[in-house]
């Protein structure tokens, strides 16, 4: 019988990569990381595998491969069809019988696990693990079935038996067909796992790359209560936690740029009776309104995809488990990611909407970067797939891998559930369709036949717009792009934004606008947060309640979502500086914040009012800009990301930078302590008639190009009717860029320039080089253009600019 067991199954310690031919990629990795990753720390459940030539023996004892191949045949000559050809294969297996020696060794190892788990029948996930699967070039995902809380022999066997069948289920055979895979080539093994009780817990998904961008910085985790099967279907809309891969090594630090609260509006657990099969549940109102993962947790799990990466040596994508009744994660699966890892990291296509034709339609996650046009198709049933049109958007509530064969003649696909890490984000980032999944209300909204742009070109959101609008492509070359004696930068302004071009070769961030995140994320004034109760407006003060509702106090929310949003820009050009502006929004900006008409005085000229520095230490807003300084510090301390810069924007006076300097410091943010430093903008005139006396007190200077100009020609650079007067090109704006160049290099300090002028007027930026500044920071889309613009004039042999 030993030899026999060998023959027929083998435990996952016994197993490595190197077994795919037997066991297939899902079982080889099981193995794989039980036998070489446990002294790491990664918790893996104990269990066998059937191999291949269980199933062979299988298919030759029960007579099934001339019939099988005879239903191909039938199918490939147009006799049948996919869905008549898949059902009379998987009826052969279903029908079939386990010989005896084969049904002894999957009885006798499941009496070993439970032996093993102290327990008289122990309850197990019955997983399927084709020859074909996981492989670094095809992920296969979700081919196959996995039947979960099997307890006992007979409904093992029955489990057993029903893997094998769904070697062919319709979108398997559909896959394995597009892919090139013969299937009288492919056999499959079964894995039988230990289960965790995730049906009283949670499990989702984990990714050791960013799915959207490809940014190898990240991990991506989902979560959702109860059984992971629906995270990985799409059926919710899971939890999101962003970490920070090169700082988790670091003691004390806690590098989680994003937490995002997910819907998750049912849950999956087990059917009665131990029969391998499960059922949706409604979750509760505090399950809804929780994280499925505390801090620790996603930390752990992040630091478990590190290692799992860095064993084999690729980006994977990996399931994740936690036991309700021990509380203990575990990794459940692991495979190669397939997308992202196969990308050219030296070439860009750059999508461009050239008009967004007024409000979205739908908005969701964005899977890839592209933008699509077409007419919207709905399809609400797997019933009504015939009536898909090739070349159209689809839009469902959400896309089983049974619809892989429709997905992939989609011009874009519009989901109502899911996420990033779903299985439909999966399969439509394979086949290279961009898709916005999670909508809620896309099959509600969208009408059948109606022309739709989709468009995933604005970081990870997606927008759906009415009609066909005009947009562009531009491939982009990066490793050919010339090197710089200039610090080359970026201007970013939305978290979002950021992972999108972390493959531009950038030295750092030159101006990071902390206003779009207050206005985008945080959506709330800073002082109705620090004092919720001088909130009179009822509607505000709903709104309040429900964006901080899952905080301590509504200023921690603040703090929070603002360390997030700056965390999440700074993460990927991490180590190069990223120089943070404070917040510049202007009364009048303020005021259309929530509740931020009853802290705002009315202006007649916001532009030359109480903005910028003028704010930080005036009692109107003294405890609004501390909750600035305590997110900064958070990004900084607590995060990790020490080489944000903090910038002071609006700076008028020298007397008034030394109360903004120690407004600072009395909120932890002293300039010096902990390396930080702290730039100032150099866009009013005193800055640059003062300049010497202010680079006693910064460390760097940052020209804005707007405002100076606006200053300088006394031109309102909101007004309509003076813009052909706003130039920054003028000659009295570059000599005053010339006299704060001269001045700070004089006083052995860094400058640069943040303003639009070098992204719009390329000549601008030759003028630049030639006064020999330090850096320039230009909006991201004319990065590529500008730097070899700037590359032109530094071969032509001008001075070289001071070393950063």
């Amino acid at each position: 019988m030993a030899q026999q067991q060998t023959r027929y199954v083998e435990w996952f310690e016994a197993l490595g990569r190197g077994d795919v031919a037997r066991v297939g990629g899902k079982n080889a990795s099981l193995g794989e990381m039980i036998r070489s990753l446990k002294r790491e720390g990664v918790r893996v459940p104990d269990g066998f595998a059937t191999t291949a030539d269980a199933f062979r023996e299988y298919v030759a004892r029960n007579g099934i491969a001339e019939r099988m191949q005879a239903r191909l045949q039938a199918q490939a000559s147009g006799k049948a069809s996919l869905h008549e050809t898949g059902e009379a294969i998987r009826r052969l297996f279903l029908e079939g019988e386990f010989p005896s020696d084969i049904a002894e060794a999957i009885r006798g190892a499941w009496r070993e696990l439970s032996r093993r788990s102290g327990l008289d029948e122990v309850a197990v996930a019955v997983r399927s693990s084709a020859t074909a699967e996981d492989l670094p070039e095809a992920s296969f995902a979700g081919q196959q079935e996995t039947f979960l809380n099997v307890r006992g022999e007979r409904a093992l066997m029955d489990a057993c038996r029903r893997c094998y069948a769904s070697l062919f289920t319709d979108r398997a055979i559909s896959y394995r067909e597009t892919r090139g895979f013969d299937h009288l080539q492919v056999a499959l093994s079964i894995g039988v796992q230990r289960m965790v009780r995730a049906d009283l817990a949670g499990a989702g998904v984990m990714f050791s790359i960013d799915t959207e961008t490809g940014f190898p910085g990240a991990v991506v985790i989902s979560a959702a209560w109860g059984l992971g099967e629906n995270v990985v279907q799409g059926a919710v809309n899971p939890d999101k936690y962003l970490v920070f891969k090169p700082l988790l090594d670091k003691p004390r630090l806690r590098p989680i740029l994003e937490k995002s609260l997910g819907e998750k509006e049912r849950k999956m657990v087990y059917a009665a009776g131990g029969s391998g099969r499960t059922r949706n549940i409604d979750t509760t109102r505090r399950e809804r309104e929780s994280f499925v993962l505390s801090d620790d947790e996603i930390l752990q799990l992040a630091r478990w995809a590190v290692v799992i990466e860095r064993h084999y040596g690729r980006p994977m994508d990996m399931e994740w488990a936690k036991d309700g009744e021990t509380g203990e994660l575990a990794i459940v699966q692991a495979r190669p990611e397939t997308v992202q890892a196969n990308a050219d990291a030296g070439a860009m296509k750059v999508y461009r909407l050239k008009d967004k034709g007024g409000q979205p339609l739908v908005t969701g996650a964005a899977i890839g970067q592209a933008i699509a046009t077409g007419t919207v198709c709905v399809i609400r049933s797997a019933s009504e797939l015939a009536l898909f049109r090739p070349g159209a958007i689809l839009a469902t509530e959400i896309t089983d891998p049974d619809w892989v064969p429709i997905m992939k003649q989609a011009a874009g696909i519009i989901t109502d559930h899911g996420s990033t890490t779903s299985h439909a984000a999966i399969v439509s980032r394979e086949l290279g369709v961009p898709a916005i999944v999670g909508t809620r209300t896309g099959t509600d909204v969208l009408q059948e036949g109606q022309e739709i742009t989709l468009s995933c070109a604005d970081g990870d959101v997606g927008h759906a717009y009415a009609g066909r609008l005009a947009f562009e492509v531009e491939d982009v070359a990066l490793d050919k792009l010339p090197s710089t004696r200039t610090q080359m930068m970026v201007n970013i302004a939305s978290p979002a934004a950021a992972f999108q071009w972390w493959r531009l070769p950038a030295r750092g961030i030159g101006l990071a606008r902390m206003e779009f995140i207050i206005s985008n994320l945080i959506k709330v004034h800073p002082m109705a947060l620090v004092h919720p109760e001088r909130v009179e407006d009822r509607e505000a003060q709903r709104e309040i309640r429900e964006l901080t509702r899952r905080y301590a106090s509504p200023a921690d929310y603040f703090v929070d979502m603002l360390a997030q949003g700056i965390a999440k820009i700074t993460a990927p050009f991490y180590p190069h500086p990223v120089i943070v502006r404070l917040s510049d929004f202007k009364t009048n900006e303020y005021a259309h914040l929530v509740a931020g008409a009853g802290f705002e005085p009315h202006e007649e000229n916001p532009m030359l009012g109480w903005r910028g520095a003028s704010r930080y230490y005036d009692d109107r807003y003294r405890e609004g800009f501390a909750l600035e300084c305590r997110a900064l510090r958070k990004v900084r301390e607590e995060i990790g990301l020490d080489n944000v810069i903090v910038m002071v924007p609006f700076c008028r006076t020298p007397d008034e930078a030394d109360r903004v300097l120690a407004a600072m410091a009395d909120n932890g943010l002293a300039r010096g302590q902990g390396g930080l430093q702290v730039y100032m903008m150099c866009e009013i005139p005193s800055n640059v008639i003062l300049a010497e006396e202010f680079a006693r007190r910064f460390d760097g200077f940052s020209i804005g190009s707007n405002d100076l100009t606006q200053l300088i020609l006394g031109v309102d650079r909101d007004s309509g009717d003076l813009a052909p007067l706003f130039d920054e090109r003028s000659e009295a704006v570059k000599r005053a860029v010339h006299e704060a160049i001269v001045k700070a290099h004089a006083a052995g300090i860094k400058i640069g320039i943040c303003g639009q002028a070098p992204s719009n007027y390329p000549e601008f930026a030759a003028f630049l080089v030639e006064e020999g500044i330090d850096s320039i920071s230009l909006n991201p889309d004319s990065f590529v253009a500008t730097v070899r613009r700037v590359a032109q004039v530094e071969s032509a042999g001008l001075p070289q600019a001071t070393v950063v």
